[in-house]
């Protein structure tokens, strides 16, 4: 069963919604229906973020020059 919605959009916004459903033959109503379909539909996978804060931490030693271990590493890589 389907219930009726009713919102308030701006006019421009409207219309270039009214554009986009002409163009993917689809109406306004179904954009708005997938999208929420969308955003309550539990993720079947972990997003970029929780994989990246999942990783072990890099050791630095904080008494370390940086700089100076890169330019070292690369002398002894490419001999420049």
């Amino acid at each position: 069963m389907k219930n009726r919605l009713n919102i308030t959009v701006d006019d421009l916004l409207m219309q270039q919604a009214k554009r986009y459903a002409a163009k993917h033959q689809t109406s306004v109503s179904q954009l708005v229906e997938q999208y929420f379909k969308n955003l309550t539909r539990p993720t079947r996978s972990k997003n970029i973020i929780q994989l990246v804060e999942r990783l072990p931490k890099p050791s630095i030693d904080t008494n370390t020059n940086l700089k100076e271990g890169y330019y070292n590493d690369q002398l002894k890589k490419y001999g420049f």
